[in-house]
């Protein structure tokens, strides 16, 4: 699941804008700059963020017997919102209602994708959720380009999920169903927040605005996690895992992921965030003990394809358009 975006504003969404720049990595790519240009490093960079998110996903995993789904939401989203607030000190002046407005539903927008996520790996594995999640991102970068070639990939991914869903017993291909639903509305909620990130990266300087909303997005999850958690959510341990998580899927990430754009193209960027589903099935097997059998993995790397193919088909579009040099 993504972790919190630099708010960049992009031109057409790309299809799996996830981790720490669900927004920069939709936008239209540097001309003049090519793919090799940073070398490794900035590669390197946005692995390091995806291991990152993915591990921070599995120990929050770990987290939820103790304080349940809803108080490790609260956990992850308030320190993060207070490591953001000490870091970034946005202002609160000088912004008019409409920017508000959208600072407000970026806050929700993210604890929705956040909840529901949650609510997800609490019931699936891991990987499956993550390969659900995504098909959010890839449906709006279709429904934003509105190519043939699109709907292509976008059929390739159904393929996957429809893979994913044709075996094994008790519902959505042996996944509870309440899992599968709640990792869907989770992508459906991350295609939202990729608009709204792009919006109050228009508004609010640098991560200012990303700051704002997540602390939205904390005081949004603090009574859902109080229901559930109750003092569990005081407990010394619990405090020390949240924070984990907390740096572990906003934190690092998104100080990797900022990094790693100032000298990698953001297709390219793009394309290394398809692999998200992979990763995080690694963890679930690492961490969590979570097995896939070869069907899944077949399945999962379907949606890795359609969502690597949908981006380049994008950035190859988006490059046409620009000017030629003479």
């Amino acid at each position: 699941m993504p972790a919190p975006s630099p708010s960049a504003t992009p031109a057409v969404p790309a299809a799996v804008p996830t981790s720490a720049s669900a927004s920069a990595s939709a936008a239209v790519p540097d001309p003049g700059g090519p793919v090799g240009r940073g070398g490794l490093g900035p590669v390197a960079l946005v692995v390091a963020a995806g291991v990152s998110v993915q591990f921070g996903a599995a120990l929050a995993v770990l987290i939820m017997p103790r304080a349940g789904a809803a108080g490790v939401v609260t956990l992850r989203l308030a320190m993060a919102a207070l490591v953001l607030l000490v870091l970034c000190r946005p202002a609160v002046r000088g912004y008019t209602r409409s920017d508000w407005t959208t600072v407000v539903w970026f806050g929700v927008t993210m604890a929705g994708m956040n909840g529901l996520f949650y609510q997800a790996v609490d019931r699936i594995p891991l990987g499956p959720a993550v390969t659900l999640e995504v098909l959010g991102p890839l449906a709006l970068s279709v429904l934003v380009s509105r190519r043939l070639l699109n709907l292509l990939w976008a059929g390739l991914a159904l393929a996957g999920v429809v893979l994913l869903a044709g075996h094994g017993s008790g519902g959505f291909g042996g996944l509870d169903p309440w899992g599968a639903a709640f990792a869907l509305g989770a992508g459906a909620m991350w295609a939202a927040y990729i608009v709204f990130s792009a919006r109050t990266g228009r508004r609010f300087p640098q991560a200012d605005g990303l700051a704002l909303a997540m602390a939205v997005a904390a005081v949004l999850s603090l009574p859902l996690g109080v229901v559930e958690a109750g003092s569990a959510l005081l407990a010394p341990g619990t405090i020390a895992l949240g924070a984990g998580v907390a740096v572990l899927s906003s934190v690092l990430p998104y100080t990797l992921e900022m990094l790693a754009l100032r000298r990698l193209p953001a297709p390219t960027f793009a394309i290394l965030m398809s692999l998200e589903p992979a990763i995080a099935a690694t963890a679930g097997f690492l961490v969590l003990h979570q097995a896939l059998s070869a069907l899944d993995a077949v399945a999962i790397a379907l949606v890795i394809a359609a969502s690597m193919g949908a981006v380049r088909a994008q950035s190859r579009r988006a490059s046409a358009s620009l000017p030629q040099a003479a």
